[in-house]
């Protein structure tokens, strides 16, 4: 009896480390691929867009999550997909704050995987409009 629980243990000590090791991951990706631009605590910096406190607010529409991978930085970045959504979600819980919606879904792997494939070539305009459109619904 002692040995299964000894086996057990050790797998839940093994799921543990791989969560942490997730947000590692995600962490260090952020520094490697976003920070140079959007600024190691997420404020952006010049014309980056800030994600500190407001990249929450993309996710109260398809549009605005679909955006936030679709972006070039994004969809084209050497992350896989899996990862690439580990680093999306890593963003939003670690900078989103008060702006994430209740309803808000994380991505996955497969979403990041379709999103990707389409992505955007005109940033700015787009990104006004999905932060217009979703001001509109509010309202």
């Amino acid at each position: 009896m002692r040995p299964l629980f000894f086996t057990l243990g050790l797998m839940l000590a093994g799921t543990a480390a791989t969560a942490d090791d997730d947000v590692r991951r995600a962490h260090y990706n952020y520094q490697m691929f976003c920070q140079g631009c959007h600024t190691p605590d997420g404020s952006g910096a010049g014309d980056v867009p800030r994600l500190k406190g407001q990249v929450g607010v993309f996710l109260n529409s398809q549009a605005g999550q679909e955006f936030l991978v679709r972006v070039p930085g994004a969809a084209t970045s050497a992350l896989d997909n899996e990862q690439l959504a580990e680093l999306l979600n890593w963003i939003v819980r670690e900078f989103a704050g008060a702006s994430i919606p209740a309803n808000w879904r994380p991505y996955s792997g497969r979403e990041v995987g379709a999103l990707r494939k389409q992505p955007l070539k005109e940033v700015i305009r787009y990104r006004g409009q999905i932060l217009a459109d979703i001001a509109r619904a509010r309202h």
